[in-house]
């Protein structure tokens, strides 16, 4: 169903994007990376936090990882993690097929700054064999276009 709803979002939004559903798992960064001959940071993996009391997704870099410090300053609070239950409650989607499409109810999307060294990024499609290719200037159209600085890129 969470494939389901990526699609109906998509043809709704942006007809002109499709979803990508391969043989080989996109679950991980790492597998998303190979299976779609790109770096992991083109991977745009999605967050979901929970800052006091409100839970948000963030989309960032797939080799990026949430800064506690440029976080706490972005939103205001210390970000904390959501559990796999939560996630799926939150976005309907399986953790490693989390993207910012296709969602139960209207969410805050954020967008990390580290996403804008790519032209063209890759986010899950709501399913561990799914995905979807498009610019990041899209992306940010589609999920609002708020920007953060939150995540530190690897050494």
């Amino acid at each position: 169903m969470s494939l389901d709803s990526v699609r109906i979002d998509l043809a709704n939004r942006a007809p002109d994007l499709s979803v990508e559903v391969t043989a080989e798992s996109t679950a991980t960064v790492t597998l998303a990376a190979a299976v779609h001959g790109v770096e992991p940071g083109q991977i745009a993996k999605t967050l979901c936090i929970r800052i006091r009391d409100e839970e948000v997704l963030l989309v960032t870099r797939g080799d990026a990882r949430l800064d506690n410090q440029k976080s706490k300053t972005a939103f205001g609070g210390r970000p904390r993690m959501l559990g796999a239950e939560d996630v799926l409650r939150l976005t309907s989607h399986p953790v490693g097929g989390v993207c910012p499409f296709g969602l139960p109810a209207p969410l805050p999307i954020y967008l990390d700054t580290s996403l804008k060294i790519y032209d063209v990024v890759i986010p899950a499609g709501g399913d561990t064999h799914a995905s979807v290719r498009l610019t990041v200037a899209r992306l940010a159209e589609l999920c609002g276009n708020r920007w953060v600085d939150a995540c530190q890129l690897p050494k």
